[in-house]
């Protein structure tokens, strides 16, 4: 949010509540209990327009789960942040968060709805200018709702902002209903109390204004089409922090480009591609192992066209134990597939396609059969350290590995690439590592560019840097799936799953680039210091559900 709308929710607040004060209000907050305070309460009153909903909770217990990480440097590193950040919020009042509104703010809903039209007086257009302007950039409309859990303690808020200096109040009437108009250094913000238990906040008024049309009867978020069932669902995470609701994703994306300066019609091939996710709904929570996200997509079935296939993971073993990246997964032969017969749609993809078939030609190479046909078993991807060779400056290289059902196609094409090799003036050397005869292609005076071999009678490999070739060929060291990193990052996700994404941070900052890039930034290294890694997995039980899990794994708290 920009940071001229930042500010807007203290005084604005504080004027909300303020209509619903006097010793009337008083008796009465004293003697009643709090609104509904969970998502589908708040989305009640949220317009049916609004094109997605964070709800995002303020209990204690479960944001104090975070607590149980970091280092005590990283620990004080977040508390001073976290205090620099409300004294910059309440630097221009005698305002506490801790005892003036933790007390009484309950879970708070964000909700995005569709940019309010530019009318043409909104323009100023130069007189004599002989076109309107095409790319307007329209702000994002915001609308926010506050649930109050201890309406006496709101009251007490919103009578000590009444006295603040600098801020002025302004009431107007909608629908019975009050609506405050709150400036501040010239900003102007409202506000409005629904049934005394949700504060509303806009920086728009006609945002506040269909919220009140909302309360009153008009459709709600809560019963539009796909945000129902999501809400009530929501996705299973501990100590839930927040939950994202988007029950038409292919709306919400059509409408935000239709916002943007840049703005295009989307072709209808697009609109297509974006109309196979129906809904979206993702959490955020903390467990034992750290901060979790979880996102569930609804597919439509009849335009899906992905053909999802869990993957063994077996993969994993093939790569040493100091491999501090890996992407796994299965099947790259059927998405080349997929991605074929989608391009017939998109002439500039369908283009792409035709020029690097004709460029691979000329090397001899068939790029349907001879590069994607025969990786129709699972594979990865791995970064692996060494300052050894054609390595030395970087500090790493990579080695790629596949299982395949179609060895003699596969031998074929490595047999091509090595003859292409020879025709660029390098030496092409067969050396054998750990039993396994391996190919090399050899600089002069560095060693090895790149490597190919077999590991068994299904399994490839083709690594980057000589000694890459010999960590993955020579297996006297543990494999990466036996590694405590490893299984601290991936051991909790779901299975059976389609891959993995892996990064061992630890591994990670001390590769010679990285390392130099942070090593100048002391709160960066703090940070980074508390982080174990970050593994990401997707799953599809069917071909009307996508799910997708990633977990930041964190150090425990060390401090005593």
């Amino acid at each position: 949010m920009p940071e001229s709308k930042s500010k807007f929710l203290i005084p604005a607040v504080g004027a909300a509540v303020v209509v619903a004060g006097s010793i009337a209000a008083y008796t009465y907050f004293k003697g009643s209990s709090a609104g509904s305070l969970d998502a589908l309460g708040s989305a009640k009153v949220v317009p049916s327009t609004a094109l997605m909903a964070t709800y995002i909770t303020t209990d204690s217990q479960a944001w104090a789960k975070l607590q149980q990480f970091g280092t005590p440097e990283a620990q004080k590193l977040v508390a001073k942040g976290l205090e620099d950040f409300k004294k910059q919020m309440f630097s221009d009042s005698n305002v506490s968060y801790e005892k003036d509104i933790k007390p009484w703010a309950g879970s708070v809903m964000i909700a995005v709805l569709p940019p309010n039209p530019v009318k043409p007086a909104q323009l100023k257009v130069p007189s004599g200018a002989p076109n309107l302007p095409t790319n307007l950039q329209q702000e994002p409309n915001i609308l926010i709702v506050v649930g109050i859990k201890d309406k006496l303690s709101a009251l007490n808020f919103a009578n000590k902002l009444k006295s603040q200096k600098g801020v002025k109040f302004q009431e107007s009437d909608y629908q019975g209903e009050k609506i405050i108009k709150t400036t501040e250094n010239g900003k102007p913000t409202y506000s409005a109390v629904l049934n005394n238990s949700h504060l509303i906040l806009a920086p728009e008024k006609q945002a506040v204004e269909k919220a009140i049309d909302t309360f009153k009867g008009q459709s709600s978020f809560a019963s539009k089409e796909g945000a129902s069932s999501i809400l009530n669902k929501g996705v299973d995470v501990k100590n839930s922090l927040a939950q994202i609701y988007v029950p038409d994703y292919a709306g919400m994306v059509q409408q935000l480009a239709a916002g943007s300066p840049q703005a295009k019609q989307l072709p209808p091939q697009t609109l297509t591609q974006l109309k196979q996710i129906k809904s979206v709904v993702a959490g955020i929570g903390v467990d034992d192992s750290g901060v979790r996200v979880k996102a569930i997509a609804n597919l439509d079935p009849q335009l899906n066209k992905f053909q999802y296939q869990s993957s063994p993971g077996n993969i994993v073993g093939q790569f040493p134990t100091d491999t501090f990246a890996l992407v796994s997964g299965n099947g790259i032969s059927r998405s080349w597939e997929a991605l074929v017969e989608q391009s017939k749609d998109y002439p500039e993809m369908k283009q792409a396609l035709e020029q690097a078939r004709g460029q691979l030609k000329i090397a001899n190479l068939d790029l349907d059969k001879d590069i994607f046909g025969w990786m129709n078993g699972e594979f990865a991807f791995g970064a692996i350290p060494s300052n050894q060779g054609v390595l030395a400056s970087v500090g790493f290289g990579g080695a790629l590995v596949f299982d395949t059902s179609d060895r003699k196609t596969a031998e074929a094409t490595l047999t091509k690439l090595d003859t292409l090799a020879k025709t660029q003036q390098i030496n092409v050397a067969n050396r054998n590592i750990g039993g396994k005869d391996v190919t090399e292609w050899q600089i002069p005076k560095q060693g090895a560019l790149l490597a190919h071999g077999w590991l068994d009678q299904d399994t490839v490999f083709i690594a980057l840097g000589g000694p890459i070739a010999d960590a993955v060929s020579d297996r006297k060291n543990p494999s990466l799936d036996t590694s405590d990193a490893f299984k601290a990052v991936t051991g909790s996700l779901q299975k059976p799953n389609g891959g993995y994404f892996y990064l061992d941070m630890d591994k990670t900052k001390t590769v010679p680039p990285i390392n130099s890039f942070i090593s100048s930034n002391a709160d960066i290294i703090t940070i980074l210091g508390s982080i174990r890694g970050f593994g990401i997995t997707s799953t599809s039980p069917d071909k009307s559900t996508s799910e997708l899990e990633m977990l930041l794994a964190l150090k425990p708290n060390t401090a005593k």
